[in-house]
């Protein structure tokens, strides 16, 4: 008689430990893609920072190398340039920092609460035909050179109301630029504060009013005080409105409303029309750094008020 052979079945081990080979066969090359893909984007973007970090970093070595002796001096901080010819060393720009502070802080003094009146409308009111042609203002203003804006107060306050060139106009100019830059920022800072925070506040029983006021406000603080600081940094080294709107004066003038004042941009511009004068080339490094630290020091000091103000309303 002949023998049937029957055909041997796989044990189950065997078949999970050959089904699991295979598995493994196939994701390894996935994975390996996944790594190589991943690791060729972290070079890219790697890259793309250090390319745009070397025109920054070039840029603030050249201004500190050469303003830096320049700033050095004690009478830079002190003195005017009165009396002080391009071709002769010496004098200061204490007249051109009184005069950028003086019109900037005008400027935040006005433009920062109507930036941030129209951001908490435009997120936590904004519902309307009204908001939508806000937001569409505030991005119009947003694209507008700023000698458009210096020409506008031109024509309303001088042309129209006959006002004299001064540097209350160059600060309402500024205003023009500055409110679009803290409205967005705001607004974008105000829409990451969780919506739970007002829900829960608003089922206590608190007022609206009051739950943007003590509650989003404060959470979305830090933000806020960085668009600002953005908005000042923005205006801050503006020229076109310097140049029409007021005349740059070698003297110490405080007063917004009267007479030319000088400013740190308008120092700059008239230095280096005789840049190839040794004196004038180190006046308008210098003027370039005292820039840079006053937008320095403005930043440092509002990361630090942002940070005890967060500190305080935690232990609220």
């Amino acid at each position: 008689m002949s023998q049937v052979v029957l055909p041997t079945l796989p044990s189950p081990e065997s078949a999970g430990s050959q089904n699991s080979n295979s598995v493994a066969t196939l994701l390894i090359p996935a994975a390996v893609g996944r790594r190589v893909r991943n690791t060729l984007a972290t070079v890219a973007v790697t890259a793309a920072f250090v390319v745009a970090l070397i025109p920054l970093v070039w840029v603030l070595a050249t201004v500190v190398t050469r303003g830096m002796s320049t700033v050095l001096h004690a009478d830079w901080w002190t003195h005017s340039q009165n009396g002080v010819t391009y071709r002769e060393q010496g004098g200061g720009a204490y007249h051109a920092i009184l005069g950028s502070v003086l019109q900037v802080v005008v400027c935040a003094v006005i433009a920062v609460p109507l930036a941030l009146m129209v951001a908490v409308y435009l997120v936590e009111y904004g519902r309307s035909r009204l908001a939508s042609a806000v937001a569409f203002t505030v991005d119009v203003l947003t694209g507008i050179p700023s000698i458009v804006a210096a020409i506008f107060v031109y024509a309303l306050l001088i042309t129209t109301m006959g006002l004299h060139r001064q540097g209350f106009a160059v600060s309402l100019a500024l205003v023009l630029l500055m409110i679009p830059v803290v409205v967005r920022t705001t607004e974008e800072m105000l829409k990451l504060v969780p919506n739970e925070l007002r829900e829960a506040s608003l089922a206590l029983g608190v007022p609206k009013w009051k739950t943007i006021l003590r509650i989003v406000v404060p959470t979305a603080l830090a933000g806020i005080v960085t668009g600002i600081m953005l908005g000042i940094a923005r205006v801050i080294g503006e020229t076109a409105p310097l140049l029409i709107l007021v005349g740059y004066s070698k003297s110490i003038n405080g007063n917004l409303f009267d007479g030319f004042q000088g400013s740190l941009p308008t120092m700059i511009v008239n230095e280096a029309t005789n840049i190839t004068l040794a004196a004038a080339a180190d006046r308008v490094w210098g003027a370039a750094l005292t820039l840079i630290l006053i937008v320095l020091t403005l930043n440092l000091g509002a990361r630090l008020v942002a940070r005890f103000a967060g500190v305080s309303t935690k232990k609220r």
